[in-house]
């Protein structure tokens, strides 16, 4: 569980990045799952971007990717969601 300091580090980090996955009409799939944990796994850090075409909502999209991936959501923010995964080395130090 990431504390809110953790958070904002995170966001701060996330600012900058372009969206690596993402979810449209096809909503959370096999592919896609499979596709967000190879990003996390190479990344820790990624941001997905839900489009207009995704009935779900924003905030079941993200617990469902997180859920599934063994991810933490650091942030929801309009139509973007901010993932991370702790990698196997870890490139991001986290604040405690």
């Amino acid at each position: 569980m990431l504390t809110g300091k953790q958070k904002r580090y995170l966001r701060g980090l996330g600012h900058g990045l372009k969206p690596v996955v993402m979810v449209g009409k096809g909503e959370v799939s096999g592919p896609l799952l499979e596709e967000t944990a190879e990003a996390l796994k190479s990344h820790e850090l990624i941001k997905v971007k839900i489009l207009e075409s995704c009935l779900a909502d924003r905030h079941e999209v993200a617990a469902i990717l997180a859920d599934r991936c063994g991810a933490e959501v650091a942030q929801v923010l309009g139509r973007m969601v901010l993932l991370y995964r702790k990698g196997e080395e870890p490139k991001i130090e986290l604040p405690n």
